[in-house]
């Protein structure tokens, strides 16, 4: 293929100026702070702010008892008699209260599940998690309610920060899969009207655990 004269000069300076590479006028200015505002009175309280505008439930728990508790009172107010859990840690929390509700029935007829989570990112009320955990793929997104236990050391700032995290987490191999879920699954992608619950649980519960 010709090249016109006048494209090859053009080309030419492109070539020179690659070549000798100009510095930034301003290198301190670019990518080294924050855009956001990170004073806040705690990531606790910050999760829970932007959670909670997401239509998400945040239930702050001292301990394992006050979890317990809270999960139990929760189960009888929804009136659940099959809440899924695959993950042994959560179970082996849990075993000591005998929750009558914990089967490990039909995935097709579960009311809830309860599944840990890699990090949660204050800024934006996002839960993290990936294929690596025990309740995999499935069970968070197929389950009509999401129920998260989660702990205060797993909070971050932004989502810069779990990203971090889950790369020392799983140095040299990331999971296979990593998702980011920000509230309840929705879509305004019917005639711009805001549907809860399309593509994933309609609810999502968050026990933060200070432990």
């Amino acid at each position: 293929m010709k090249v016109s004269p006048a494209k090859e000069n053009i080309l030419k300076r492109v070539r020179n100026a690659l070549s000798q590479p100009v510095q930034l006028p301003f290198p301190n200015a670019e990518g080294n702070n924050s855009v956001f505002d990170t004073a806040h009175d705690g990531l606790e309280i910050k999760f829970a702010e932007e959670f909670s505008k997401l239509q998400g439930k945040f239930i702050f728990c001292s301990s394992r008892d006050e979890l317990a508790e809270n999960l139990q009172t929760l189960v009888e107010n929804k009136e659940w008699t099959h809440v899924h859990c695959k993950t042994p840690s959560l179970e082996t929390i849990l075993r000591p209260y005998n929750p009558a509700y914990l089967n490990v029935g039909d995935m097709h007829t579960l009311d809830a599940a309860i599944t840990d989570c890699e990090y949660l990112i204050a800024r934006t009320g996002t839960i993290i998690m990936s294929a690596a955990q025990p309740s995999g793929r499935s069970l968070p997104v197929y389950a009509p309610v999401h129920i998260v236990v989660a702990y205060t050391h797993q909070l971050v700032f932004d989502l810069k920060d779990g990203i971090n995290k889950v790369k020392e987490k799983y140095p040299g191999q990331l999971p296979s899969m990593i998702s980011f879920a920000t509230g309840p699954s929705r879509t305004a992608d019917i005639e711009k009207t805001l549907v809860v619950g399309v593509h994933g649980p309609k609810e999502v519960y968050v026990f933060l655990l200070d432990e």
